[in-house]
């Protein structure tokens, strides 16, 4: 329920939320709507019964809070509290490495009214929660930008053709920085031609505080001048805000060897070329890699459509897709992308759903079945009535989970942020201390035998200015820090690609490491729907007859077993009879007279009832284990062996006869999923020791299910508290349980778990929010991926965090040695680790479900 006020301006609107408990009805809700929007100036009303929560939309110049919180107040209802705060996101693709967002949080901290700040540079953006009456969005922008950085302003009212072109205009390769560092690199090359291999023309240019100045000379200078232009921009910002980071530390670098050259002759301006060209390269590279990252995760916005054709007074007109109003009538022709979450209202077609589920196969839709924004219409003709707006959607859902699943820090994050924050000082120090006081302590040469090999070090300070540069490099921890959160986006949104929605990098991090694996039955191993899985006649009928009187007589019974045995009846073509006196026996069955004569069916104690002797063990059951059905079946006689066997197997068993006679025996039960076996084997395969099922059913359809699907234990009869100790004690035995079930029913054994997952979630709200992770399909097929998935991508964490670590020390340690110089630092240490951790990351992308044929 929501009104709007017809052209007014969204973009200078402001949302406060107001808590009030006392609306718990539509009656309520409705009062409230009415009253606050007589106010000039409101743009929309949203009540929320369920949550008691109020969103009003206004527009500030027109109308205040207070005077919205009196409406509401007037309409009869207490207004407990009020959130006018403002939320904003911001792209700022620069910011690709936690020195950066160092610089914006540090800009962003001296703004008044800033409520809660967060900064996402593997995704780049900024997430600021702001008070309205102190500050506003250009405020923020400013702040952003007074660090050094661009804030992106692209909205959805751009063009397709716009965003390409933008696209284009971003080419990291193609850039001012990139230009600026082919130029600077040019300029050095040439410099070392002149310098090595055309020396005489190498002349005297300038002469300047008693020194001159060769062409090589000033080449290098001016090539650290035009590739170190950004970097002394991003230095100059770093020390406005206070950020000891690469781009201060470089800055600094470059203008202490200038300094050096100039002042005191040491004739560094090759160094401090080198420097400037190398570091700006290793920058771009660091932005490209970041950006194959990023890419992942621009597919999974990307499947969304811009507009929608959709049908409004008859007619048929294109809007955005943020235009769309719950009940719009939206047409998707062959090849199109569906562009909200809705209902088939006319039309059939298959619909490709791997973007949300991940299924391989196209789904048939017709009337009444649901789709998903950003699957595909693959061929036929659709109509279908919007459910959901564009915010709204189940995709929206997944993006905007995906983009903020990186804010939760694993335990590998904050040990590399803690180490991350002692080394940086520590190497600045040390490089400090290598430029200065060698050169006082040792005078002339001094040669030291290590390992057989024999290092002279020298005493004079450009040798030790160098070095001191060398370690400055090395100072950097970017591609350590960015080791973790670039493999997690890159699991995360890999796994949403293929139909596995990941909530954060702890739960990413978590399946790998659990040992038992807990599934329910209903629903999770099997279908969750009964089914008829075998037909046995007697007495001389045939299947079809026994099917047909049996769907006859439970056509007028609402119960699931009825339900299961009339549809098997339709699939199969069995011809169906009215009937009369129709009476349902609770507990027992059905009884109606057909065709002048009175018929039952019902479970095997009705009959006994009706004086028939089974001479067999009845157990009860609610469903089991579907097995193909046996045509030789159709001659046996219906005896107590029969009805044991199927009963043994987990089936509930229906007899259909007269009071004389039993003329057949239909079996039903809850289909095992027939990838339930091979899942539960390739989990065991991949490391998990104990595979457990909980259910609440009773001990032999349990135990039927559970042979079936090959697990190694059954739970059953289990309460859902029952579940959840059992979860918890699971936990305790194997240090980690992943537990797997309908999101819905099975919450408290979710929440017992190191990590809950909810099958079959899409486009359902509550499986998706009560989840750590959630199949968007029903395909278990997707469970040994999240463990594989899981466990690989702790791996490259792993491989990230230490080859960084590993590298960096090694290359420390070359330095004083005279065995790692400043290109060495930058090319390997900084742009070639940086470009490493990104690229390891991105195998993740590789790994893909199993396809269970």
């Amino acid at each position: 329920m929501s009104t709007n006020a017809p052209g007014s301006d969204d973009v200078q609107s402001r949302t406060v939320n107001l808590d009030v408990p006392g609306m718990d009805c539509p009656s309520c809700a409705e009062k409230i709507v009415n009253s606050v929007s007589k106010l000039d100036g409101v743009v929309a009303v949203e009540p929320q019964v369920m949550t008691g929560i109020v969103h009003v939309k206004f527009l500030p110049e027109k109308v205040e809070v207070d005077a919205v919180v009196e409406r509401v107040q007037a309409a009869g209802y207490d207004v407990e509290s009020r959130d006018d705060f403002q939320t904003e996101r911001f792209d700022v693709p620069t910011m690709d490495c936690a020195s950066c967002a160092g610089k914006i949080e540090n800009a962003l901290d001296g703004v008044k009214g800033i409520i809660e700040r967060e900064t996402l540079p593997t995704t780049g953006t900024v997430i600021v929660t702001y008070d309205p009456a102190h500050t506003s969005r250009g405020d923020l922008v400013a702040a952003i930008e007074s660090a050094g950085y661009e804030v992106d302003e692209t909205g959805p009212d751009l063009a397709e053709g716009d965003l390409v072109e933008e696209s284009r205009a971003r080419d990291v390769w193609l850039s001012p920085r990139a230009l600026k560092t082919w130029i600077g690199g040019g300029l050095l090359l040439a410099g070392l031609v002149l310098e090595f291999l055309l020396s005489g023309l190498d002349v005297t240019l300038l002469a300047l505080l008693g020194r001159e100045f060769g062409t090589a000379e000033l080449l290098y200078f001016a090539g650290a001048v035009i590739s170190g232009e950004e970097i002394l921009r991003n230095g100059y910002y770093s020390a406005r805000t206070r950020s000891l980071d690469i781009d201060l530390l470089m800055s600094l670098g470059i203008l202490g060897a200038i300094t050096a050259s100039v002042v005191f002759g040491e004739a560094l301006y090759l160094e401090a070329g080198m420097l400037a060209v190398l570091f700006s390269v290793a920058e771009l590279m660091e932005e490209y890699a970041m950006d194959r990252a990023r890419s992942s995760l621009r597919e999974l916005v990307d499947l969304s459509p811009t507009t929608a054709t959709v049908r409004r007074d008859g007619e048929e007109t294109t809007v955005p897709v943020e235009e769309l109003r719950v009940g719009d009538h939206v047409i998707v022709r062959p090849g199109d992308r569906i562009p909200a979450d809705g209902t088939v209202v006319e039309g059939e077609s298959a619909v490709n759903q791997a973007p949300i589920t991940g299924e391989s196969v196209p789904v048939d839709k017709t009337d009444g079945d649901e789709v998903y924004a950003g699957t595909i219409n693959e061929e036929g003709y659709l109509e279908v009535e919007v459910t959901a707006e564009a915010e709204d959607s189940t995709l929206a859902r997944i993006i905007e989970l995906v983009e903020d699943a990186q804010r939760d820090k694993t335990e590998h994050e904050q040990f590399v942020d803690r180490f991350a924050g002692q080394y940086t000082p520590v190497v600045v120090t040390l490089a400090v201390l290598t430029a200065a006081v060698p050169p006082l302590l040792i005078d002339g040469n001094v040669s030291l035998g290590i390992a057989g090999q024999s290092l002279v070090f020298v005493g004079d300070w450009a040798t030790w200015f160098k070095r001191g540069l060398a370690l400055l490099v090395l100072s950097c921890p970017c591609a350590l820090v960015i080791s973790t959160p670039v493999s997690v986006v890159s699991g995360i949104t890999s796994a949403a690609k293929n139909g596995v929605l990941i909530k954060g990098g702890t739960h990413l991090e978590s399946v790998g490491t659990v040992k038992a694996v807990a599934f329910d039955k209903t629903g999770t191993l099997t279908y969750g729907e009964l089914t008829v899985t075998d037909v046995v006649p007697t007495g001389g009928e045939s299947r079809e007859s026994v099917l047909s009187v049996a769907a006859s007589l439970e056509a007028r019974s609402e119960h699931p077993i009825a339900e299961a045995i009339v549809e098997a009846a339709d699939k199969e073509g069995a011809e169906t009879s009215d009937v009369s006196t129709f009476e349902s026996l609770t507990g027992k069955g059905v009884r109606a007279d057909l065709d002048g004569e009175t018929y039952f069916a019902g479970k095997p104690a009705l009959f006994e009832e009706l004086g028939l002797s089974l001479d067999t063990v009845r157990v009860a059951s609610d469903g089991g284990i579907a097995v193909e059905d046996d045509s030789s079946n159709e001659t046996a006689a219906a005896g107590g062996e029969t009805i044991e066997e199927l009963q043994a197997d987990g089936k509930t068993v229906i007899l259909v006869g007269t009071e004389k006679q039993i003329v057949g025996i239909v079996a039903v039960a809850d289909e095992v999923r027939p990838e339930a076996k091979r899942t539960v084997g390739r989990l065991h395969d991949l490391g998990v020791e104990r595979v457990v099922m909980l259910t609440g059913d009773n001990e032999v359809t349990a135990r039927a299910v559970g042979e079936a699907a090959g697990v190694d234990d059954v739970r059953a009869e289990l309460l859902p508290e029952e579940k959840a100790e059992t979860v918890a004690a699971l936990d305790e035995e194997f240090g980690g349980v992943m537990m797997i079930g309908d999101g819905v029913n099975d919450a408290p054994a979710l929440v017992a778990a190191t990590v809950g997952v909810a099958m079959g979630a899409a486009g359902t709200d509550t499986a998706v929010e009560s989840a750590d992770i959630a199949l968007m399909g029903d395909e278990l097929s997707k469970l040994p991926y999240l463990y594989a998935l899981s466990g690989k991508a702790n791996g490259v964490i792993r491989e990230n965090i230490w080859a960084s670590i590993g590298v960096k020390a090694l290359l420390a340690v070359g330095v004083p040695f005279g065995l790692v110089n400043v290109a060495v630092a930058v090319v390997i240490g900084d742009m070639g680790m940086s470009l490493g951790v990104t690229t390891n990351a991105l195998r993740l992308a590789r790994i893909k479900p199993d396809r269970f044929e």
